[in-house]
């Protein structure tokens, strides 16, 4: 039988037995449900609470506080003790923050796995090791952030400082909750900006924890607010709130013009967005291709297909075309779909049954229309969320799912004659986030990158994202840019103090 006690001090729920067989990870180390204001655990003002599941098994994990005015609790925090410290300071405390996330990177991992379905290996080796590096990146700049001097003329004299936006939130997804977190409150907190988070409702632990974490590691009480709750209501109270400053969201794209329609007509907040992906490769007759082929579907089903990054459409050259085909379906037989806690599996549950309907429908889509069926296409069993990897060939770019945002572990592969009508074809998309190309050849590949509309593009590799890398996409993709030194434009105002000079004697 599990179990979860707690008070009311630490923001665990007072009793919530959760249903279901035993996890590794018992129930009662699911401690921190409130929402996280000042430095305090409270509960809902309206005494409203929402269950999270683990989608491999549909049980109850445990209930959480729904915010809903404690959005307004826990914005205002301009002009703040954190944006007065010593930015070296600030510094140590991000890496004294990141040295706990190490400390519990166990716990963490397996509470995103819980709470995401995710492979556990996946969630321990790729999502914290990228969240830790995240705040360590960070943690270095929080004292190399300045401006310049500028020599205007021999009566005038110019220098710009880099300033703080103020109160920044962040509205973060469920496929990614841990990761995410990090990508948004590291350079905030780097640039003396302070953060009202919000993480998605099927997502909130790990959020959460970090907020004892947070607490722990000695950032003054209202730095960083987590606010569990749902998008209308919530996430639309950070969009509307006119203390707050900027607004980070990483989502689909019809929810980004929701929020950039809020920030215009509220306080025309500042908005950074990284929205969806339609997202190509290209790969040429002289590629290394079993590279290929096992790069192109790893990026294809990596986190069950829930990627904004994921390979979305293949194009093959035609006189590779039939080869890649069959060595996709060989490699597809390998995915050990199953438990997500076992180190086995490499493919989990979908997030939710809406999404897993949404997938389900759009394979149903590709075979009415004409696409064929490679391999998969099918449910794992009736009573479950879990989607067999997917294989289409013979792709037509008019197909819903050539231009839909899938969501889900579906690799779609098209044929095509020419570097011209490849590139034509990878562009016509509303989206722009991601690339790659496949080739031996350097000048083609450097030639190819540069007329490729996205924001990112890999050379022989997929998914290869790194801190210091800047992130985000072209077109309907987004607005601005996360990881790397860029990230610190979208988190600072430029001020320009210009001086009189006395005349030289």
């Amino acid at each position: 039988k599990m179990e979860q006690n707690g008070t009311k001090e630490n923001g665990r729920s007072e009793e919530t037995p959760a249903p279901g067989p035993p996890q590794p990870v018992h129930v009662q180390d699911i401690r921190f449900t409130k929402i996280f204001i000042d430095n305090k655990w409270v509960q809902s003002s309206r005494g409203r609470t929402f269950a999270t599941f683990n989608p491999a098994t549909g049980c109850k994990l445990c209930e959480v506080e729904e915010a809903d005015e404690s959005v307004e609790a826990a914005a205002g925090r301009r002009g703040s003790a954190w944006q007065r410290m010593d930015a070296c300071s600030r510094g140590k405390l991000l890496h004294r923050l990141a040295d706990l996330v190490e400390r519990d990177r166990l716990l963490l991992a397996t509470v995103e796995t819980l709470d995401t379905g995710k492979p556990f290996l996946q969630s321990l080796f790729i999502d914290l090791d990228g969240s830790i590096k995240t705040l360590r990146y960070y943690a270095g700049w929080s004292d190399k952030i300045h401006g310049k001097s500028l020599r205007v003329d021999e009566s005038f004299m110019s220098i710009t400082k880099h300033e703080p936006v103020g109160v920044c939130g962040a509205i973060i997804p469920w496929n990614f909750p841990l990761l995410m977190f990090m990508w948004k409150i590291a350079p905030a907190l780097s640039c003396g900006n302070t953060v009202v988070v919000k993480p998605a409702e099927q997502t909130p632990l790990t959020a959460l924890h970090m907020g004892s974490l947070i607490k722990e590691a000695g950032f003054p009480a209202g730095v960083v607010n987590i606010v569990p709750g749902f998008g209308p209501t919530a996430g639309a109270a950070i969009a509307n709130h006119m203390d707050i400053d900027k607004v980070a969201f990483t989502g689909s794209t019809e929810t980004g013009q929701l929020i950039q329609t809020a920030a215009a007509k509220s306080n025309l907040k500042r908005v950074t967005l990284e929205l969806g992906g339609k997202n190509p490769c290209i790969v040429f007759a002289d590629c290394d291709l079993q590279l290929a082929v096992e790069d192109t579907q790893t990026g294809a089903f990596y986190n069950q297909g829930q990627c904004c990054t994921a390979a979305s459409r293949v194009f093959v050259e035609e006189s590779i075309h039939d080869q890649f085909v069959r060595l996709s379906i060989e490699n597809a037989k390998k995915i050990v779909v199953g438990d997500p806690l076992d180190p086995l599996t490499s493919h989990g549950p979908q997030i939710d049954q809406q999404q897993f309907d949404k997938i389900m429908d759009l394979i149903e889509s590709g075979k009415k229309e004409g696409a064929r069926l490679e391999y998969g296409g099918t449910p794992v069993s009736n009573k479950s969320l879990f989607i067999q990897p997917t294989i289409f060939s013979g792709v037509k770019d008019h197909m819903r799912i050539a231009k839909e945002e899938i969501f889900g572990p579906v690799q779609c592969i098209f044929s095509f004659q020419s570097q011209e009508e490849a590139i034509r074809r990878a562009n016509s998309s509303r989206y722009g986030l991601v690339s790659a190309i496949f080739t031996s050849s350097m000048d083609r590949a450097l030639s190819v990158s540069a007329a490729l509309e996205t924001g990112t593009v890999w050379i022989n590799c997929y998914n290869s994202l790194h801190a210091q890398t800047p992130f985000g996409g072209y077109k309907m993709s987004g607005i601005g840019r996360e990881l790397g030194e860029y990230a610190l434009a979208e988190y600072t105002e430029v001020k320009a103090v210009t001086l009189k000079l006395k005349e030289a004697v």
